[in-house]
């Protein structure tokens, strides 16, 4: 299906740093909760399936690449603002985007 440019400029995508990273034992796959800094939209929360490539410790400060204008949606007793793009594979690994190269906090990716 192909999207219009329309459809295109409806989706919010935005950098921001994450600021806070914890473990999520209640989500149904391993996840983390992460807090992040989208600039003058302000910090946003999300839960991301990533706990196979990176740690705790290497995410925090790590710029991103999130949509920032989904409904909230109820993650077992977690409510989640935003949704962090990232690469797929096959093994259902996930490797995040994030810019090349630093980028202001809440800059419109388009």
């Amino acid at each position: 299906m192909e999207l219009s440019w329309q459809d295109f400029q409806k989706v919010d995508m935005r950098v921001g740093t994450i600021l806070e990273v914890v473990d999520f034992p209640e989500a149904r796959k391993p996840a983390y909760q992460l807090r992040i800094d989208f600039g003058s939209i302000g910090i946003k929360k999300t839960s991301a399936q990533i706990t196979h490539r990176y740690s705790i410790h290497e995410l925090v400060g790590k710029q991103v690449i999130a949509v920032v204008n989904f409904p909230k949606k109820q993650i077992a007793n977690f409510m989640s603002e935003c949704l962090v793009l990232g690469v797929v594979g096959d093994d259902h690994d996930v490797i995040l985007l994030q810019p090349s190269t630093t980028a202001k906090n809440g800059d419109r990716v388009g």
